[in-house]
């Protein structure tokens, strides 16, 4: 695969865009470092705390239509069931963390070790930011088959940009991988996990563990030097 030509067909054939939409229609992310807060529709933020506290099986319908203040009927109307309470959460997360991932990527131009450190930071710092959807994923084996295969669609975009800039790694000899689907799926499974431990009160801020987090998938990809103008290097 040529330098660079994962980044025009990881969209799924679209071109990549200067800006992207920000979840729930607030507009365009500017700069997918820097992360709003996250806007969601009372009925999603009900849904949201109930899933965070219960878990998706322990949440019932009643209670999240009390957090809200509404009626079970009312809240219906907005989605049709628990499982769309779900599915819209994982979504919004998932689309965001595409749309940042398109910006990181395309901002690290035809510079491969930026382009990897780039979305390397862009990942775990949603996985921070943004923990409380990020955490979510433990609840996908609760998903409907026709939803499982859905939201399976959207992280493979996610999965096909690392894997494609992975190859151009390779193949300019920036990086010593010679099992690059294995070394994509455990980068993002360890990307993921930072969700899972990161307390907004913990010593380490989401820039310092992103920061960290590049420097260990760095060496996990066997780079021989470090992008030079990284970010947030030290």
């Amino acid at each position: 695969m040529a330098a660079g030509s994962s980044r025009a067909t990881a969209g799924g054939g679209h071109p990549l865009r200067p800006r992207a939409s920000a979840p729930g229609g607030r507009g365009l992310i500017q700069d997918w470092r820097v992360f709003e807060p996250l806007e969601l529709s009372p009925t999603l933020r009900g849904a949201l705390e109930a899933f965070r506290e219960h878990g998706y099986h322990g949440t019932s319908v009643r209670d999240v239509a009390r957090r809200v203040g509404v009626t079970v009927p009312a809240l219906y109307y907005h989605h049709q069931s628990k499982q769309g309470m779900l599915v819209a959460l994982l979504e919004l997360g998932i689309r965001e963390v595409l749309d940042r991932a398109r910006l990181a990527d395309t901002e690290g131009g035809d510079r491969v070790l930026q382009r990897f450190a780039n979305v390397t930071e862009c990942v775990v710092l949603h996985m921070t930011h943004r923990v409380g959807m990020a955490v979510l994923h433990s609840e996908l084996r609760y998903l409907e088959p026709a939803n499982r295969r859905r939201y399976a669609a959207l992280r493979k975009e996610l999965e096909d940009r690392l894997l494609g800039i992975l190859d151009d790694g390779v193949a300019e000899g920036l990086f010593d991988v010679t099992h690059l689907p294995d070394t994509n799926r455990a980068l993002l499974g360890m990307w993921q996990s930072v969700a899972g431990w990161y307390h907004e009160d913990g010593p380490l801020s989401p820039e310092e563990i992103a920061d960290r987090y590049v420097e260990i998938s760095l060496r996990t990809v066997g780079a021989r030097v470090r992008p030079s103008g990284r970010g947030r290097a030290s």
